[in-house]
């Protein structure tokens, strides 16, 4: 087939296959992993394990299984070469060769993996046959009668399902049900979405967008030990959890969180951090089958119309009902909710505006200021009446005079700020807890609002179990993020109900089992080196190169059981000692407020830890004798003293001799030995032709630059040079007449083709146009997608449009 027939690849057994193919697939009988049984008398006699499903890879990582040695890696997908096979319900990989698979495993039952335990096997999912109105006119008076007692089941109960669940319960199990919000945190989860289906069964994992979460968890309702991962923002979790209390489970299924959005005041508050980042779904799974159960008070909001305003009090745009009648994490009105207004009604009439978080806080800021400048919510405590418990606190509320006025449940506020901080014993108040039955009632002035990002709370008015708020005029409030302007009302607040969720449990991992002889040590001594976020989207994906790229920042001692959060104290200590023992290189820069720990030990890659996470890890998890962190401010690779690419005394223009490189009249090097150089990856050669006087924007007989034949050879190190001593014209030269390649191709096009995914990185950070189209009509990520290489193509496309939003804001700029 031509390179450019498009391809489709299964997310459930991730085949790879040409589009004109797929039908073919049904006369080889190749099927996907199956994720149902059929119904019928001649299934029910069916073994009730599971098989595996064995599929040819030509790509395969980690080791086989039963030698123990890694897989020969082919690169590109027009290779016919089979290197291994693996199951795709339980990962388990084999050589493609007699000695290490043998034929007597195609039969052998499948334990379904480390993910066993949230898997719902295709055992319990028969799939329903819809059934035929074929019965004779006889039958009719039996027919009615049927009717008349399935009518008392209800409407949903007498509908045709085509699936239906017979679990076999089991102590040991905890079936899971992910429900995903692809349009939550920038379209992050229609990304993830393609995780969850290589790791779970297909059908229990469900887009929101397609129906939404109440047919799905309608058929699973008779699962035992049911949980639930809602993957999307705290409007996400509200969602599902309102439709849970509509289908009134008995017991309710547990709720986790993944967090997709962009405040995550839930997910922060039950330890799920407050967004995604690049934690393997494999990770979040097991977080999932360890956390433990909590409850989560959830309030009733009821609004009537205040009889005593009059009608001139109705303003334009208002209305009289609010957005929810139940919230989980606050209630506000006045100047908070004023501004989420303003931004709500220009993300509807402008949505493409609003396609990034970034711009999303500008406006909000901007926003925010303006408001202030106006003064729109001064005179808040004229126009409202609070009852508290019975208790009076409008000349509480008129003393203060506050802006903003929240009903709190959670401990979070307004993306990971807390306003009701940690009240000591010599307060009047208690802790705040999720799941005590009471609200926290705060005020807000402008000071303590700007005092919440560093550190500061609001006033603390009371905590209550009832709330009834008047108001006299048209006022914005906001619930759970939901934003309006509602008319003068009377609005009671109580308490509904109590919702099962999902707390993120600190891992025990790290302390040592019952039959260990070996105690956590008293104390730990560990090296800890810093990674710059330059190297990290280079080489997160190779460890031992990022290793290598990461730079020493001195060492700690800490307790042997200590958490994150207690390294950090140590790490950052390590900026006010003096030069000595554990002091910082003064060649080194010193670390940003941003830095955050890397996992090295638990996955394939490095991934980063949320700090709302770090109490939740034990240092021991995350480091064995060295620790890595994160600094996004740190220099490159290419800036730093130790990893710097050899230089010398260099003109103002590289590609002209020096009076110490060309004494007298000695000729320039031709360009034949600079091609030469690049080809055979000869960096010193091609360094001392260099500084003789070459030319480094030297193009062969078919218009390909040096940098296209150090992309051809994979040199990263003659790439790195040409890089930083060639003209910027280098990178977007294309060449004409090459046979191998697409005519007009770039070095980048080149590399994205290869799948050189540090040497793409390089050439994207040095300034090549990602736009840049060769004669097929292809950019550097098509030509990437054509290689099958998802990882690069996905790396290639934010950055795309990254630049595009660049040239955006260049020209509005202009």
């Amino acid at each position: 087939m031509l390179k450019s027939v498009p391809r489709r690849k299964c997310a459930a057994c991730k085949i790879v296959v040409h589009t004109p193919c797929i039908a073919q697939l049904e006369k080889i009988n190749f099927r996907c992993k199956p994720s149902f049984r059929e119904s019928g008398s001649r299934n029910v006699r069916e073994p009730t394990f599971v098989r595996h499903h064995w599929v040819h890879r030509r790509r395969q990582d980690g080791k086989c299984r039963h030698c123990g040695k890694g897989f020969q890696q082919k690169f590109t997908f027009h290779s016919k070469e089979i290197v291994a096979i693996s199951c795709s319900w339980c990962k388990q990989a084999y050589h493609s060769k007699v000695s290490c698979f043998m034929l007597q495993q195609i039969e052998e039952p499948c334990s379904l993996g480390v993910h066993a335990a949230v898997v719902i096997p295709p055992t319990w999912i028969l799939r329903a046959r819809r059934p035929q109105n074929t019965l004779k006119a006889s039958k009719k008076k039996k027919r009615a009668s049927f009717k008349r007692k399935s009518s008392k089941k209800g409407p949903e109960e007498g509908r045709w399902k085509p699936f239906i669940i017979r679990p076999t319960p089991s102590p040991l199990m905890k079936p899971l049900l992910v429900f995903v919000n692809p349009k939550s945190g920038g379209n992050q989860g229609a990304k993830i979405i393609q995780s969850f289906l290589w790791y779970l069964n297909p059908r229990q994992v469900f887009d929101l967008s397609q129906g939404g979460p109440k047919e799905a968890l309608e058929m699973y309702r008779k699962v035992h030990n049911l949980r639930i991962l809602a993957c999307g923002g705290d409007g996400t979790v509200g969602w599902i959890l309102s439709t849970l209390d509509q289908l009134r489970l008995k017991p309710p299924p547990p709720v986790a969180i993944l967090p997709l959005g962009t405040g995550n005041d839930l997910a922060r508050t039950l330890n799920w951090g407050g967004g995604y980042t690049d934690e393997p779904v494999s990770k979040i799974l097991s977080h999932v089958e360890e956390g433990n159960v909590v409850q989560l008070d959830r309030w009733d909001l009821r609004a009537e119309p205040n009889p005593e305003a009059g009608p001139e009090e109705r303003e334009e745009g208002a209305t009289d009902r609010l957005p929810l009648d139940v919230f989980n994490n606050y209630f506000s009105l006045g100047f908070d909710a004023h501004v989420t207004l303003e931004f709500h009604e220009s993300r509807e009439a402008n949505p493409e505006k609003f396609n990034s978080r970034f711009r999303n806080k500008m406006f909000y800021a901007g926003t925010a200021f303006s408001d202030f400048l106006m003064g729109s919510s001064k005179d808040l405590a004229k126009h409202i009446r609070v009852v508290c418990d019975g208790t009076d606190l409008t000349p509480k509320i008129q003393d203060l005079k506050p802006q903003c006025i929240v009903f709190l449940n959670i401990p979070r506020y307004c993306a990971g700020t807390m306003p009701w901080g940690h009240p000591g014993e010599h307060h009047d108040f208690e802790p705040q807890r999720h799941d005590d039955g009471y609200l926290e009632v705060i005020g807000f002035t402008m000071t303590s609002l700007a005092a919440l990002q560093v550190g500061g709370h609001g006033e603390r008015l009371t905590q209550c179990r009832e709330v009834v708020l008047t108001t006299s005029k048209a006022i914005p409030v906001q619930v759970d993020g939901e934003p309006c302007k509602l008319t003068a009302s009377r609005i009671r607040i109580a308490l509904r109900n109590q919702a099962t969720m999902v707390q993120k449990a600190k891992r025990r991992s790290a302390t040592p089992l019952h039959s260990d002889q070996q105690p956590v040590p008293e104390q730990l001594r560990i090296q800890v080196s810093r990674v710059s976020m330059h190297d990290y989207d280079a080489l997160h994906y190779d460890k031992e190169q990022l290793k290598e790229a990461s730079v020493p920042l001195g060492t700690v001692v800490v307790p042997g059981d200590s958490d994150l959060e207690l390294c950090r104290a140590h790490i950052e200590r390590l900026q006010q000692e003096p030069e000595g023992a554990g002091a910082m290189s003064p060649a080194c820069q010193k670390l940003s407020a941003k830095w955050c720990f890397l996992d090295a030990t638990t996955a394939s890659r490095f991934y980063r830890i949320d700090r709302a996470q770090e109490h939740l890890n034990y240092v021991t998890e995350i480091a064995q004798d060295e620790i890595y962190i994160l600094d996004p401010e740190l220099l490159g690779a290419s800036a730093r003293p130790d990893l710097q690419t050899p230089t010398s005394p260099l003109p103002t223009s590289p590609c002209s001799p020096t009076p110490q490189s060309l004494p007298g009249d000695a000729a320039p090097p031709k360009g034949e030995e600079l091609v030469e150089a690049a080809k055979r990856n000869d960096f010193c050669k091609l360094q001392e032709l260099h500084r003789a006087g070459g030319d480094l924007m030297h193009r062969d007989g078919q218009s390909r630059t040096l940098l296209h034949h150090a992309v051809s050879t994979g040199s990263k190190e003659v790439v790195r040079y040409l890089l930083d001593h060639a003209p910027q014209e280098i990178l977007d030269a294309v060449e004409e007449n090459q046979p191998l390649f697409p005519s007009g191709e770039t070095c980048l096009h080149q590399a994205a083709a290869l799948g050189q995914r540090t040497i793409c990185h390089y050439i994207v950070e040095a300034g090549a146009s990602l736009m840049k189209t060769d004669q097929q009509g292809d950019t550097p990520r098509q030509r990437a997608e054509k290689a099958q290489d998802t990882e690069l193509a996905a790396y290639l496309e934010n950055r795309q449009h990254y630049q595009m939003i660049q040239r955006e804001d260049q020209e509005t700029a202009v």
